[in-house]
């Protein structure tokens, strides 16, 4: 049984903040439902209640109660950051704007708000507003970690590359990544010159797809050998990755002279050409590909897509860039379409416990590595994901994909078009608007009939 709330309005109230403050997140939510139902008058504990519903993902109940505290302290700089933060999340970006600045007014040093706000304007497209507010609040706050990695984002959004990179190590100083502790120096750019460099990929399965591309640009400095650090979902697909000598996760570090990040490769890249790499090489064991043709061998005769709707849960905007499995029922009646189930991960159990399975086959669940996967692609007639690894998975394969984007997507993505040059192969379908994933499947439908009509 949960524990007796106290009675009495102080007590309540700091129950309330206790139980918040230790991550007891349900009982919170109890005990500041008990309090504001006595004390509605408190804005103070309606804005603490709207950021813990935020943490939450209950973003429309949080901006419900962020409007409370808005009209009982109308100035309050608190207030008005945490309800510019909910709109933000949830697309209201002129509202959100309208709110960072109110808070600048009053504290115009404020550098984390500088860069919120440089982050709102980038989102809504105002990329060259964006670089410029960002460099100047840089210029007056020039050790802030987040302003700088916000002005990386806008610089690559806007294909300034070689400068966004530059700003993008700064990523390693927000407190939101463990810094690397390797027994080696780091690589600075020198030559290199018959020593060993060991490359370390980036957090995420689909950053270390998408930039692996960069590896070849090492052989510039004369290396002896490459090492590329990979975890085992990606070992047999990176094999024999374009300019890594030796790949895997037990490399002998002994052997090793020097290290370095693999998003630092694209600084030299860029800073001697603005083009783009081809996407990464990758590797399709035969087992893999024997597996997958028994497993698609049933419908030879349907038109196969591969489909996504998740990432990673753990990241912390998957909420928006994820759509529920349920948005691919409304392509099932669909003639001579088949779709399978490519998606690996928690959201799984809501896919099977609905009677989806049957309908769209479940191959992703038994992968045992991204190699795999590549392979069941390569069976597909076409891959539709949300912005995931599976996108740059199918991307760097060279097969038919479409992307379906939410409103604030990755840089790599740019604000607006429907073609990236990093993956030629790949179709964006974005949202019309924000969290309207309706009328993203909808275009998706309309695509799949003309595609499904066009064939033999």
């Amino acid at each position: 049984m949960a524990a007796a709330l106290p009675t009495a309005l102080p007590a309540l109230r700091a129950e309330a903040v206790r139980r918040h403050q230790a991550g007891e997140g349900e009982a919170a939510l109890a005990a500041y439902a008990a309090y504001l139902s006595r004390a509605p008058g408190d804005g103070g504990m309606w804005t603490n209640y709207g950021v813990l519903l935020r943490t939450r993902g209950q973003h429309d109940l949080a901006v419900a109660a962020q409007e409370r505290a808005l009209a009982l302290m109308p100035e309050a700089a608190s207030v008005l950051n945490n309800l510019a933060n909910v709109l933000g999340d949830i697309g209201a970006l002129d509202r959100a704007l309208d709110l960072r600045r109110r808070v600048l007014a009053q504290t115009p040093d404020d550098s984390a708000q500088k860069a919120m706000l440089g982050k709102a304007l980038r989102t809504s497209g105002r990329l060259d507003e964006a670089i410029e507010v960002l460099t100047a609040a840089l210029a007056t706050h020039p050790q802030e970690a987040e302003l700088e990695v916000q002005l990386a984002m806008a610089l690559l959004a806007a294909r300034r590359h070689a400068e966004g990179f530059r700003h993008f190590d700064a990523r390693w100083r927000t407190g939101e990544l463990t810094p690397r502790s390797i027994a080696r120096p780091k690589w600075q750019g020198e030559q290199l010159d018959g020593k060993t460099i060991l490359v370390m990929p980036e957090q995420g399965f689909g950053d270390a797809i998408a930039f692996a591309r960069f590896l070849p640009v090492l052989r510039r400095y004369n290396p002896a050998r490459v090492f590329l650090h990979c975890e085992r979902p990606l070992e047999r697909l990176f094999a024999r990755v374009e300019g890594a000598d030796r790949v895997g996760r037990d490399l002998p570090l002994d052997e090793v002279d020097l290290w370095t990040n693999m998003m630092d490769l694209p600084v030299p890249h860029f800073e001697a050409t603005e083009a783009i790499p081809a996407p990464t090489r990758l590797t399709i064991p035969e087992d893999s590909r024997q597996r997958a043709f028994a497993l698609t061998a049933p419908f030879a005769d349907r038109f196969k897509v591969g489909v996504v709707w998740s990432g990673s849960v753990t990241y912390r905007g998957n909420a928006f860039r994820s759509f529920p499995h349920r948005a691919f029922h409304t392509l099932l009646d669909l003639p001579d379409l088949q779709m399978f189930s490519l998606y690996k991960g928690p959201e799984l159990a809501a896919f099977t416990a609905d009677g989806s399975a049957a309908l769209i086959p479940d191959f992703g669940s038994s992968d045992r590595d991204f190699a795999d996967c590549a392979a069941l692609m390569e069976e597909m007639d076409l891959i539709i994901t949300s912005d995931t690894v599976t996108a740059h998975l199918a991307g760097s394969l060279g097969r038919p994909v479409w992307t379906l984007l939410h409103w604030d997507a990755f840089w790599l993505w740019t604000p607006k078009g429907d073609t990236t040059p990093w993956y030629p192969s790949m179709r964006l379908i974005r949202q019309p608007g924000p969290r309207d994933w309706d009328g993203v499947f909808a275009e998706v439908r309309a695509s799949l009939i003309a595609a499904l009509g066009d064939r033999p």
